[in-house]
This record gives C-alpha cells, sequence and structure tokens, in this order.
C-alpha cells in the first residue's frame, strides 16, 4: 500500500467535524507542486518535498483545522497565514469551507515560498 493509499484510507475512517475542510486543504497542498508526498505522521496527514516535511495536520482540534509547518525554513517565509513566532514552525488556522477558499491563494504562496528554500 503506497503512502498516498494509507492516507486515503486514513481519511476514509477520520471521525472529525471538519473532514470536508481537511480534505479540501489536502487537495490544495497535493496542488502546489506534483513533488509534495503525503504519509501519515502524528496520527494525521503530512506533507514533505524531496524528503524535507512541509506541513502536518493537527485533528485533535475539531473546531477548526490547524496545520503544523514544522520545517527549519518556514521562520523565512513571509505571510500573513502563517501565526506563531517559533523558531522552527508555523502554525495556519482554517475555521470553515468558506475561509479554506478565501485563504487558498496565502496556503499556496507559502508552500510555494517554503519549496524554494529548500
Amino acid at each position: 500500500m503506497s503512502r498516498t493509499d494509507k492516507v486515503d484510507e486514513f481519511l476514509e475512517n477520520l471521525s472529525h467535524p471538519l473532514k470536508a475542510e481537511v480534505e479540501a486543504v489536502r487537495s490544495i497542498i497535493k496542488g502546489v507542486n506534483k513533488d509534495i508526498n503525503e504519509e501519515i505522521k502524528w496520527k494525521a496527514p503530512s506533507f514533505n518535498f524531496k524528503g524535507e516535511y512541509l506541513v502536518t495536520f493537527n485533528l485533535r482540534d475539531e473546531k477548526r483545522i490547524h496545520l503544523v509547518f514544522h520545517n527549519p525554513q518556514i521562520s523565512k517565509v513571509k505571510n500573513k497565514l502563517l501565526e506563531g513566532d517559533y523558531k522552527d514552525r508555523r502554525m495556519a488556522y482554517f475555521a470553515d469551507m468558506k475561509d479554506v477558499k478565501v485563504k487558498k491563494p496565502l496556503l499556496e504562496k507559502a508552500l510555494r515560498d517554503l519549496i524554494k528554500l529548500q
């Protein structure tokens, strides 16, 4: 079973009130670059580019979608989507499907800028 198949299976069995939003954000992330790969990490979908981790869902919060950008280069990416002033990570949050659609260009740009730094 491929890593993508494992993510598909994970999401098929996911019980989360924002499951549609999780799937929409997953699709956005994967659409940014054909070399983005996915797997399950921290009991959630996680994405990497040529082996370098980019972002992982934190699915414990059921009131919003929480993304953790846990790449050492993320602090160099300037984007109003990214929250926090941690040394090696930033957070992004989506309230609902409308918020996902509004923030889609910011998410895509954050990922493209991070990939350029790899």
